[in-house]
């Protein structure tokens, strides 16, 4: 398969007029390799617009931060960017996100949004991978789950009692939302970055990391055949839907999809918030708080203020997609 017809495959062209009526001015961008799409996405958003094109300061200025973006420079535009590869991806709080050509699924997306408030962006994106991934029938007990704030996961059960909590399973996915101010010069919104990625096929282990292959899941073992541009395409609507409702409504309509995915739900949990250390989760606040029950009483916790692991869970090696994606 020629370079060209590769670039087809991802068939952007199609996504494009999907996306269009919903994300006016959109683009679409795929290229073969890059560090961390987020940070390509956010580098172009820091661009100044407020500098005139005709002075020296302006050209040196986009010179030396947007250079490399072409066209789509000081442009507040949704994008959509997708790395067939990325060599630096970023998860929260700093942390290594591995990829692999034809295995892994990364792309951001960047647009301008003013939601009245910005909590639980996180798990309402959550709830539209996992629907679009692994749709489900009313009562089906979903092997996709979400565990707050931003994780996917596929859990498996004992095949002699069904009982999930002898497995809790594996990371598949993660999210990484960031945002930087102006969006554009349109009051009270931000240029948002919303990366999102999927482990698609099995990765090999990384130097040094003998039991990384028992640390995540892959989509393939829900659909055999999917491929990282049928993944795209599957989710890449109902994502944009998701921000679209999200900044009109908040989280407040995504609470009960999330709960039936809720990975934590009823577990014993641990955290390193001092005020939660260690308690029972009981699901989320209208807001996307995590709620623990602790011996002091019920504690909410908000996104990005603590790591949320299950109570006895074995140590294994970093899974791929460590709490997010850049």
């Amino acid at each position: 398969m020629t370079h060209d017809e590769q670039r087809q495959s991802w068939g952007t062209e199609a996504l494009w007029h999907r996306l269009m009526p919903l994300l006016p001015g959109l683009s679409i961008e795929v290229i073969e390799r890059t560090d961390s799409t987020n940070s390509e996405l956010l580098a172009r958003a820091r661009v100044r617009p407020d500098l005139q094109p005709e002075t020296e300061a302006a050209l040196v200025h986009r010179r030396v931060e947007s250079g490399g973006f072409g066209r789509r420079a000081v442009d507040a535009q949704p994008c959509l960017l997708v790395a067939e590869q990325q060599t630096g991806g970023r998860g929260r709080q700093g942390r290594a996100w591995i990829s692999e050509r034809g295995a892994s699924l990364t792309f951001s997306l960047s647009l301008p949004l003013a939601p009245a408030d910005w909590s639980g962006l996180s798990l309402a994106v959550g709830v539209a991978l996992a629907d679009a991934l692994e749709p489900i029938d009313a009562g089906a007990r979903p092997r996709l789950r979400l565990k707050w704030p931003n994780d996917l996961w596929l859990v498996e059960a004992d095949p002699v009692t069904g009982d999930e909590a002898v497995s809790l399973g594996r990371k598949l996915g993660g999210i990484l939302i960031e945002t930087v101010g102006g969006g554009g010069g349109r009051d009270g919104r931000r240029q948002a970055v919303i990366g999102i990625g999927l482990n698609i096929g099995p990765l090999g282990p990384p130097e040094g990391h003998g039991e990384w292959l028992a640390s995540y899941a892959c989509l393939r073992e829900l659909d055999p055949a999917i491929t990282p541009a049928q993944a795209l395409a599957r989710v890449a609507e109902p994502l944009a839907r998701t921000l679209l409702e999200f900044e009109l409504h908040g989280f407040a309509p995504f609470v009960a999809r999330f709960a039936r995915r809720d990975l934590l739900a009823g577990r014993r949990i641990r955290s390193t918030a001092r005020e939660a250390p260690e308690g029972l989760a009981l699901g989320v606040a209208d807001n996307g708080a995590l709620r623990v029950h602790t011996q002091q009483g019920v504690v909410e916790l908000s996104a990005g203020e603590v790591t949320v692991r299950p109570e006895g869970a074995p140590i294994s090696a970093p899974a791929p997609l460590d709490d997010g994606q850049g």
